[in-house]
């Protein structure tokens, strides 16, 4: 049955607002906000699937599944490149962080940049459980190149089950203040403003299911705790990061961008950053991380560097610009 009552929230997240550093939004707008719109009490919005969408995925029935089969989902082809910073070794009941927004070009049809928090469990062979929400660039999943907030699941190791948003049941939306797939404004800027949206993914210690939070605790829903196996119970790893597809369709490295399209060295303004990574433990406290990994699958291509401090907790910043001299 569909859960009514509020999740009980992790104890002990105290948002670093910075309400003087005008530099970090609070809460974000999305672009169909702006447009006026809204919607009425016991609905949610869904972002309207076109005519261009269906079409530029093949079939319905694909479109609805996952990106074509050029391009697989998993993270464990060797397509995929990563620059991203885990924890492992524990039992992990949710993950929060405040992720930069940018727009990273994309420049393949069916390749996409992303930045988000994947919440693991079981073995990437066959039997993966992965929870993850961000934002991502995606051309043939949206028609744009715009940064949108996302949502995806699998029980499989991204096989047969799971899909993006709301393109399959699993995720049960109970906001109509915010809608999945909708583009995120306003966007960072080299050297100029930055923005960031807080995420944060937990499990519901009374019923279980897997909520998810969007900025500064806006609920966005759930996924019931039945669509998983591992993960029925707990994860065993978090991740944060950026994951790009170098498809190389022109016998070159993708130029497509990982976060800002700069290098993780260039730091605050021009390079992206996570902050403020936090995980849930047994009795729903979110705390610091302890033996933080890092993880950047081709560094001269897209790479990582984490700190710590006060205002920012641990964080890190990564990405880069794909091809280049280095990275042929």
């Amino acid at each position: 049955e569909k859960q009514e009552r509020p999740p009980e929230k992790p104890k002990g997240w105290r948002g670093h607002h910075h309400r003087r550093n005008a530099s970090i939004s609070d809460e974000i707008q999305q672009l169909w906000k702006d447009s006026g719109e809204f919607c009425p009490q016991g609905t949610i919005p869904i972002r309207r699937t076109s005519e261009a969408d269906v079409l530029r995925a093949n079939s319905v029935y694909r479109f609805a599944r996952k990106i074509p089969r050029a391009v697989r989902r998993d993270s464990i082809s060797n397509d995929h490149e990563h620059a991203v910073a885990f924890v492992n070794g524990d039992q992990y009941y949710g993950a929060r962080a405040s992720i930069n927004v940018w727009a990273p070009r994309v420049t393949e049809t069916y390749e996409f940049s992303l930045s988000q928090l994947w919440v693991i469990s079981g073995s990437f062979e066959d039997d993966l459980n992965t929870i993850e929400a961000g934002w991502q660039v995606s051309p043939q999943l949206y028609g744009d190149n715009y940064p949108r907030f996302f949502t995806y699941w699998t029980t499989d190791a991204y096989q047969a089950t799971g899909c993006y948003n709301l393109l399959c049941s699993g995720f049960v939306q109970i906001n109509n203040r915010i809608a999945i797939g909708a583009a995120i404004s306003p966007r960072s800027s080299y050297s100029g403003r930055q923005f960031d949206i807080g995420i944060m993914i937990w499990k519901d210690p009374k019923h279980g299911h897997w909520w998810l939070e969007f900025g500064n605790g806006l609920l966005v829903g759930y996924w019931p705790s039945f669509l998983f196996s591992h993960l029925q119970n707990h994860a065993s790893m978090i991740q944060f990061g950026g994951e790009t597809v170098n498809s190389r369709s022109t016998g070159f490295h993708t130029s497509t961008q990982m976060g800002s399209g700069h290098f993780a060295g260039e730091g605050f303004g021009r390079a992206s950053y996570f902050r403020n990574l936090q995980v849930v433990d047994w009795d729903n406290n979110l705390i610091p991380l302890s033996n933080l990994h890092l993880s950047a699958d081709h560094p001269n291509c897209y790479d990582i560097r984490a700190g710590k401090n006060n205002a920012w907790g641990n964080y890190f910043y990564y990405g880069g610009p794909g091809r280049n001299p280095k990275c042929p």
